[in-house]
């Protein structure tokens, strides 16, 4: 690995235990880490602050690649199609702006790119993608708790139910940028 190659993206795609299992799968990727981003309260928010929705943090990944391997188009693609772009703050039954789609861009390559793919894949669903595209503020570390939150805790209830399907459906779309 070449460290000239690593990129950063930050993104919420609803709740960031998700996010962060289906990344932590995919080649290339060499670290994921859950936190807040997009708020406007000071200071370092808390998980029971970012819930609230008074926050106006979502949750969110922020993941190191190694663009040798895999792309920030490609990188884009898996995260548009493996949660719903379509659903204003609401991710199933995650209700709330702190659940809402968005892209945090980290530099003006970024934006173009998340530009150019949310108009491309915005014709493959019925109804119109509503990712927030904004620029990354500051991005806030998830409580330890958080994170790898899926490996630990893969028997519990929310994780059998909504995370595993999801990674159902990674493997079925993206099986050729798997581990």
């Amino acid at each position: 690995m070449d460290n000239n190659n690593l990129q950063t993206a930050t993104f919420g795609g609803g709740c960031f235990w998700c996010t962060e299992a289906v990344f932590q799968n995919i080649k290339g990727v060499e670290k994921v880490v859950s936190g807040y981003s997009g708020g406007n309260a000071p200071g370092h928010p808390t998980y029971r602050e970012v819930c609230s929705g008074l926050t106006g943090h979502a949750e969110v990944v922020q993941i190191t690649f190694d663009a040798s391997i895999i792309s920030f188009e490609d990188i884009l693609i898996v995260f548009m199609t493996t949660h719903d772009p379509t659903t204003l703050n609401r991710q199933g039954g995650d209700v709330g702006t702190q659940y809402r789609s968005v892209i945090y861009y980290h530099d003006g390559e970024q934006k173009e790119i998340a530009e150019k793919v949310l108009k491309e894949v915005d014709k493959y669903f019925d109804n119109p993608v509503v990712t927030e595209l904004s620029p990354l503020d500051v991005f806030y570390k998830a409580e330890d708790y958080h994170q790898n939150y899926y490996q630990q805790n893969q028997s519990q209830g929310y994780c059998s139910f909504v995370i595993t399907p999801k990674l159902a459906k990674l493997r079925k779309l993206h099986a050729e940028k798997l581990r």
